[in-house]
């Protein structure tokens, strides 16, 4: 469900109320009369929220999940055991329909008050705010914080004890933990890229998570990090984030890692504790990487990396490997010569 400190909910909804809105039919043995309360991601939800199915490795998922309703295809339909079903045929869109009739307006940012800090908003002891800065409605800043110039901090947006917060810097939908250091130019809690491809065009999933960030976290200049789209991203404890790095929403990023400049992490990656990632990496979505791994520069990382895996390349296969073969291609080409 998400957050209600930084999203206004609308509903509830009957099944037969959503399915006339979205153009969806319902099963036959959907409970036209079902009150949904709110959307909800299949791991998580309750019998009042309703998810979307699309994807078949997600079926045992669905077959423990507790939602009583779910926006799926008339093919899909056979894998779904118990919960009621609305039929369409493109779910994700379908859903992306239904979250935003549940949350038609997603507060943003503290920019449009008239005061530079809300007037509720809850500063601890010694807490230092440059000229410039704005503080969102219901913010809360731990003791011995430092807001630099400009930076923006949004509604209900947490920040912990002793955190440096750079220059020309915006928080959103976050809730930041004790001693993190934030460099200029950050962007946390943004939009997700999150979009629907069809034929009248790319239709936007509203992104309704938040950005989660643990102590000891440091995060290097002009870094983006997007909130979640149903869930959360989140940044674990004493993890180091080098400067333009891209982490998409839904990444979890474990303990202690180090991200190094330039990396992209795509959307729902899962990044272990103890994780090394060298500079200009990309890891496509849904990715896992154990604990301990380490990625070198410039490689491309499409599979899931086992825990302590060294990898190297395009696509990623162990660093060993990579140089085998490119000892091999290197006496190939001398030979030509």
């Amino acid at each position: 469900m998400p957050d209600p400190r930084f999203y206004t909910r609308a509903g509830p909804f009957k099944l037969a109320d959503l399915a006339g809105r979205i153009g969806a039919r319902l099963a036959p043995s959907a409970d036209a009369a079902l009150d949904i309360r709110d959307i909800g991601n299949i791991d998580g939800a309750s019998k009042h929220e309703i998810v979307y199915f699309s994807d078949p490795a997600f079926g045992i998922a669905l077959a423990n999940s507790n939602c009583g309703a779910c926006v799926t295809t008339e093919q899909l339909s056979t894998h779904v055991p118990k919960c009621s079903v609305l039929l369409v045929d493109d779910p994700r869109a379908a859903f992306a329909e239904i979250a935003t009739l549940f949350y038609p307006a997603p507060y943003s940012s503290a920019q449009g008050q008239s005061e530079r800090i809300a007037l509720d908003a809850k500063l601890g002891k010694d807490v230092c705010i440059a000229p410039g800065a704005v503080v969102g409605a219901g913010a809360v800043i731990g003791p011995g914080t430092r807001i630099g110039a400009n930076a923006v901090i949004g509604p209900s947006v947490i920040i912990g004890d002793n955190c440096h917060i750079g220059a020309n810097t915006t928080l959103a939908f976050c809730l930041v933990g004790n001693n993190v250091v934030v460099h200029p130019g950050v962007q946390i809690g943004q939009d997700g890229f999150g979009f629907v491809p069809g034929k009248a065009g790319h239709k936007k999933v509203p992104q309704l998570g938040r950005v989660i960030i643990h102590d000891n976290v440091e995060i290097g200049a002009n870094t983006t990090i997007d909130r979640g789209a149903i869930g959360d991203t989140v940044i674990g404890t004493g993890t180091k984030i080098d400067n333009l790095v891209q982490i998409a929403h839904n990444v979890v990023v474990g303990a202690h890692c180090l991200i190094v400049s330039q990396a992209g992490l795509a959307g729902s990656c899962k990044i272990g504790d103890g994780v090394i990632i060298g500079g200009q990496v990309g890891v496509t979505a849904h990715v896992r990487v154990g604990e301990g791994a380490q990625i070198a520069g410039k490689t491309g990382v499409m599979r899931d990396i086992g825990p302590g895996e060294v990898v190297m390349g395009y696509p990623a296969k162990p660093i060993r490997e990579f140089w085998r073969d490119f000892a091999a291609l290197s006496r190939l080409t001398k030979r030509d010569k």
